[in-house]
């Protein structure tokens, strides 16, 4: 564990008299003391400064970021106060003339306390060495952890929690999108982010050509029980590649890297599925592994399709009418190998391998297609369709990173090689009269692969105290072929192959990507974070046909993508943000591929080959704010795209419809988001919001056949609820619904999902059995789309069968145990192609620069949690003030500790089993407590009577008394006071140790303590 960091979380919960505003702040706001209160000094027009070295008084080594106090000493109350640095230095500035008192602390050493006075003749007051003396004791080994809220709200991107939401269970990566605030996911699992689909999805802060093809199919592949949590980023830096004209998601499964072994059993059976996951990680000194495997199976999904399709011909009405029974099955797998070593203090590496499979299969039986004519009916066909759609996908990386002694200042070589093989197939079998004897068979097979292999240089260098310089090279190397055939086949006879080249070929498509960036961040003492950048990408494309003579002329082209983010912390801890960036969008292989598409003889598909990079500005105003228990964020935003690349449908001259892509189109969001988390007690969370905004499309066709346009309001609304019952049961709801979408050509239906789920944790939390209900009011959803144009119209309606209830079964063996500070894992991030594969954050992304205020050394920063790669979480305290970024100090790395509920290893659920609650829980409070916070102590003296409890807590600055303090079973809550803030506590018996949770204007921060013997 990093024991600076969990200090300075623990001095600032302790010492909120000499750490906090008197308007309240975050719990690392030990900086941000109103100036307002110096007037009680009788200032004068005097700007000094105070200066000093805190040390050790036994040892006369620095004591690194004591905490320091500038105290009034008529009303006792703080009017200033600063952080000293890893050397024990610090400097108050711009102090006004008067006397005061200099409050000198740090957790396990005694406080102390000057007098001093500035003047004229003194106005630079340095107060040497000052001498604290330790007050620490060796304690036996304790397991701090932190349990994050459900969503969090970090300074550039919002966090959804998935580990700590039990409705997960036996699910996969599109139901859990579906709960995380910007992102929509329809039923057919396409996730859009702000009404754009044009986004970049991450797994692990890698890309991956799983996603190349269709990310809604990607998704499928990942169990929901792996998924730690998911990041959201709406307005990337230079950092990131261009690519994502809608923003950023990123996956983070599940890992861990301490010391030992464990091994997780994730196990379910429900009426639409069943799913089997098994996790081992073990570790033993410098090096650790990690094998998981994951596996669902999706059966039992009927449900039917009626399509009626118009176009008009000649003047003449042609009338397509279309109904079938549909049924879908399919099988998942995702396997992992991971590996990391640690060379030595300042080179480390690490590397994985992951393979993923897929294997669908949709059937349209007894689809039914008649052919009307000026109100006659011309002709009747009867034919099952069957499409299947399978692919296997690697990753391999390897990563290197090299770190000097001055804190932030790195160099990485991070590695990847990913390769997709696909095969998308369709088969009709067409039957004469009532469907008993065969006619023909048409079959279409179009094998592909994706192949990306990429090497990217990262260099990072803080060139001042609140000033960092990052910059560096990426080279992408991306191979795509398609190679397909159509067959036909009279009756049960041999297939023959069709002759036009249209129909069959080998398509190569290889698209080299050079990039370099340069990001400066620049943080100010008045609270201002600036973040400016800029990144320039070289494209080259060669493509072609093997099969004909004819060739794809796609020239090369550079673009420039400048980006800008401004924040501002407000006094009262409240956070406004500013953001504009400029994206590009490349076409992927489902808009490229020229193979022909018409399993359904009514419409057909067609990539373009020749299709141009799409072109947007994002422009964003945020805004969050918290109090008490409850947070809220709203945001703004306008989005424009040019060049979009479109869906353009029209009648071929078979009377057919068509769908093909072109770069005709132009896209406009106007739009905001409310999310807001309200914990209305120790037992019940609730949180949601909505997404809304008004999107204009147009294709710029002159041509009034082909003219289209369209605008409308569209809207997500989503809300959950936690409940605790106790004794390890928990019950959870969760709602989503999306409104009607607006399309080029017209609308798809809304829908709505729905879920309830109890869960019951056993064994002291190894183990879990959970019970779910999902859409459990009606047997079925109707989903309906239409399209209107001049020359046609189309009104289709889908039955989807998706009432489902499930038992899931969770367990794990054997026990990690947290081995001190861990690395944070770098990995390449290729954030490209529209409808693939997605960027997010890197694993040691870029630091915000100084926590804003000042509570934490300028020029430090520490990984958002869940954002290492490697499976290395951080211990998420929620000690950082909204907006600004926990710190990582000097010489430190992230700790390995891990996430989840207090004193349970990595791994295991959230909500902690409770041991039965009787009277003598309440006898077992009264006595010592102790805990450690990093190496530093922290003393809990407790009086348990009846349901009321009192006592006393020991901090730097002496003992503070306890107040409100009840007793209900198991759990317990109380007050602490001091100058004049109050900070509410809770705790919970967990067999021999208490779980002690402060609750810092809704920022949790978990203390695990045991009883002095």
């Amino acid at each position: 564990m990093n024991k600076y960091f969990s200090s300075i979380v623990f001095a600032c919960l302790c010492q909120v008299a000499v750490a906090q505003s008197p308007s309240g702040g975050g719990p690392l706001a030990s900086t941000n003391i109103s100036r307002a209160t110096a007037g009680a000094v009788a200032p004068n027009a005097v700007a000094g400064s105070i200066t000093g070295t805190v040390v050790d008084a036994a040892t006369q080594q620095p004591v690194p970021y004591a905490t320091i106090a500038l105290v009034n000493p008529t009303t006792n109350k703080p009017v200033d106060g600063t952080m000293a640095d890893d050397k024990g230095k610090f400097t108050l500035e711009k102090v006004a003339g008067g006397t005061y008192k200099v409050a000198v602390s740090f957790i396990g050493y005694e406080a102390k306390t000057l007098d001093i006075e500035v003047t004229d003749r003194n106005a630079s007051v340095d107060l040497g060495k000052i001498a604290i003396s330790s007050t620490a004791k060796a304690l036996n080994e304790v397991v701090v952890e932190g349990q994050r809220a459900m969503i969090e709200e970090k300074v550039d991107r919002t966090v959804y929690n998935a580990e700590n939401d039990l409705s997960n269970k036996g699910g996969d990566a599109s139901d859990v999108l579906r709960k995380v605030p910007m992102l929509s996911v329809d039923l057919d699992g396409n996730v859009s982010m702000r009404g754009s689909q044009n986004i970049k999805v991450l797994i692990n802060n890698r890309p991956s050509t799983i996603t190349a093809g269709s990310v809604a199919d990607a998704l499928k592949q990942i169990p929901a029980d792996m998924i730690k949590s998911v990041e959201v980023i709406t307005s990337p830096s230079a950092k990131y590649d261009a690519e994502g004209s809608a923003g950023i998601i990123n996956i983070v499964t599940k890992k861990n890297t301490l010391q030992g072994g464990s091994l997780n059993i994730d196990t379910g059976v429900g009426l639409r599925g069943a799913n089997l996951g098994l996790n081992g990680s073990y570790r033993t000194g410098k090096m650790g592994f990690s094998l998981g495997g994951f596996g669902r199976m999706g059966y039992n999904t009927p449900g039917s399709f009626e399509n009626v399709q118009t176009t008009i011909v000649d003047g003449v009405q042609n009338v397509v009418r279309q109904e079938a029974a549909t049924d879908n099955n399919m099988m998942f797998g995702r396997y992992t190998f991971g590996w990391d070593y640690d060379i030595n203090e300042k080179n480390y590496l690490n590397g994985s391998v992951q393979y993923g499979v897929r294997n669908w299969q949709a059937n349209q039986d007894d689809l039914l297609s008649q052919r009307f004519q000026g109100g006659s009916l011309l002709s009747s066909t009867l034919r099952d369709v069957e499409t299947t759609d399978n692919s296997g996908t690697v990753d391999v990386n390897l990563n290197y990173t090299h770190t000097f002694d001055k804190p932030q200042h790195e160099f990485s070589v991070l590695t990847q090689f990913s390769r997709n093989n696909r095969t998308n197939d369709f088969l009709n079998q067409i039957y004469i009269g009532d469907g008993n004897d065969l006619e023909r068979r048409l079959k279409n097979i179009n094998e592909s692969f994706n192949q990306e292999s990429t090497v990217q240089l990262d260099y990072t260098n803080p060139i001042a105290k609140n000033q960092l310089v990052e910059l560096g090279v990426k080279q992408i190397r991306r191979q795509v072929t398609s190679d397909y055939e159509t067959f036909m086949a009279d009756g049960t006879g041999p297939f023959v192959k069709e002759a036009s080249t249209n129909l069959s070929n080998v398509f190569n498509y290889n698209q080299d990507v050079t990039a370099g960036y340069l990001s400066y961040t620049l943080t100010t003492a008045n609270n201002y974070s600036l973040k400016a950048g800029a990144r320039y990408e070289y494209t080259t494309i060669n493509a072609n046909f093997e099969n004909s003579e004819e060739g794809v002329s796609i020239p090369a082209y550079g673009v420039l993508v400048p980006s800008i983010n401004l924040s501002k912390r407000l006094r009262d801890g409240n956070t406004v943000k500013l953001a504009y960036n400029r994206r590009i969008q490349r076409p992927s292989l489902e808009f490229l591929n020229p193979n022909i598409q018409n399993s359904n003889p009514a419409f057909r598909t067609v990539g373009n080959p020749e299709l141009d990079p799409e072109f947007t500005n994002n422009y964003e105003l945020s805004y969050s704010t918290y109090f008490k228990t409850t947070s809220l964020n709203f945001s703004t935003f306008v989005r424009n795209t040019n060049n979009s690349i479109q869906a353009v449908r029209q009648t071929a001259e078979d009377g057919v419809l068509e769908t093909t892509f072109f770069n005709i189109g132009q896209e406009e969001a106007y739009g905001g988001s409310i999310f807001g988390s309200i914990n209305l007690s120790n037992k019940l969370t609730l949180n949601g919001g909505t997404d809304i905004y008004y999107a204009v499309m147009s294709n710029n066709v002159e041509d009034p056949a082909q003219q289209a346009s369209n605008s409308g309001v569209v809207y997500n609304i989503r809300a959950m609820g936690n409940y605790t019952l106790g004794q390890g049961w928990g019950i959870q709801g969760f709602g989503f619904y999306r409104g009607s979408q607006v399309q080029l050509q017209g609308l798809q239906g809304g829908f709505g999902i729905y879920s309830l789920n109890l869960k019951k944790d056993f064994n002291e939390g190894k183990g879990s059995i959970g019970f779910g209900a999902e859409n459990f009011l009606s047997s079925s959803m109707n989903r309906r789309t239409e399209l209107n144009t001049p020359t046609f119209s189309q009104t289709s309606n889908n039955v989807i069968n998706n009432m489902n209830f499930k038992v899931n079964l969770s367990y794990r063996i054997g026990k990690m145990m947290s081995e001190g500070t861990r690395r944070r894992k770098k990995s390449v991030n290729n954030d490209d192609l529209k409808g693939g594969s997605g960027g997010a954050q890197d694993a040691a992304a870029a630091p915000t620069g100084p926590t804003q205020g000042g509570g934490m050394p300028q020029g430090t920063t520490m990984p958002q949690a869940g954002a290492q790669q490697g499976g290395k979480p951080s211990v998420a305290t929620g000690g950082a003030t909204q907006g600004a970024r926990p710190a990582q100090f000097p010489g430190q790395q992230p700790a390995s500790v891990p996430t989840g509920a207090p004193a349970q290893a990595a791994g295991t659920d959230s909500t902690a089993a409770a041991e039965p609650a009787d009277s003598t829980q309440q006898v077992e409070l009264t006595g010592r407590w102790k805990g450690t916070v990093g190496e530093r102590e922290m003393t809990l003296d407790l009086v348990a009577d009846g349901n009321t409890l009192t006592g006393t807590m020991q901090t730097p600055t002496g003992q503070a008394p306890l107040s409100n303090g009840i007793i209900s079973g198991d759990e317990f809550s109380f007050t602490l006071t001091m100058g004049g803030n109050e900070v509410p506590y809770k705790g919970k018996m967990e067999g021999s140790a208490i779980n002690l949770t402060a609750d810092f204007q809704g920022q949790p921060v978990n203390i695990t303590l045991t009883r002095e013997k």
